[in-house]
């Protein structure tokens, strides 16, 4: 394999949310390995630093940046930073999000608004900083990608994950829609749904009967792992100009629902 052949996104420049573990983190590196530029945002400024430097040591360029993609002034002076030190930005990859199951009944307002200010209102404000530059990239003849990190469960019905679902569904519906209005501008938008991925994402679960069906799946089949879907995300990226993998599910292959 030649050397342009392995690095197919060069010169281009990424944004990663959720990029201090699991598929944010392996995302990065893997468009690191292709050539981008790979600016890594999370909350966690020391997970941060370190894929930064494990990105640098294999050759590649990264920008560690501390985010709360809840704050959308933090967001917007995030990608202020990333057009200063790295360039325009031409993909994101709108990864943040948490998993918070619980019966309907307990009433678990704080674990809605968690949920819904991270997976939904994150991305808005995700969509909001960075489309400019995505319709900009596009309008200069270059690549422009949108890929957001929806769920299996936007789909289908799991015993008391209501409020997540929904806000699943809402992510795989907006970047879904967003293609009437980006497509035509060549801006690519992309909505993955992945399966069970073996993530630090169970670990923040709290309702006793999601953890043992959680724990009733891993005894059953394999979950996927975090660069199974980062693999797909940077094949999203190197197609060409005009091809739009607009909405993929990657799921383990014993998983049935």
């Amino acid at each position: 394999m030649t050397t342009s052949d392995t690095h197919t996104l060069s010169g281009r420049v990424a944004v990663v949310t959720g990029a201090s573990s699991g598929i944010g983190e392996s995302t990065a590196e893997a468009l690191a390995a292709k050539g981008a530029a790979v600016a890594v945002t999370a909350r966690r400024q020391d997970r941060l630093d370190a894929l930064a430097r494990r990105i640098e040591a294999a050759g590649g360029t990264a920008l560690p940046l501390a985010l709360d993609v809840t704050d959308p002034d933090a967001v917007a002076a995030v990608a202020a930073r990333v057009q200063d030190q790295l360039g325009r930005v031409d993909l994101v990859f709108a990864n943040a999000g948490v998993m918070l199951p619980a019966p309907i009944e307990e009433l678990r307002r704080d674990q809605w608004d968690q949920q819904i200010d991270l997976n939904l209102k994150g991305l808005l404000y995700t969509i909001e900083a960075f489309v400019p530059s995505l319709v900009a990239a596009a309008a200069e003849g270059g690549p422009a990608d949108l890929i957001s990190t929806s769920s299996i469960a936007a789909q289908h019905l799991f015993p008391n994950f209501a409020v997540y679902s929904a806000t699943k569904a809402f992510v795989t519906h907006l970047t879904d829609h967003l293609r009437m209005e980006l497509g035509p501008k060549l801006v690519r938008t992309t909505t993955i749904e992945p399966g069970i991925v073996a993530t630090e994402l169970q670990s923040h679960v709290t309702d006793a009967g999601a953890q043992a069906w959680l724990e009733g799946a891993a005894r059953s089949i394999q979950f996927l792992a975090p660069e199974d879907v980062a693999r797909l995300v940077a094949f999203v990226a190197e197609q060409p100009r005009h091809v739009n993998l607009s909405h993929i599910r990657i799921l383990p292959t014993q998983q049935q629902s």
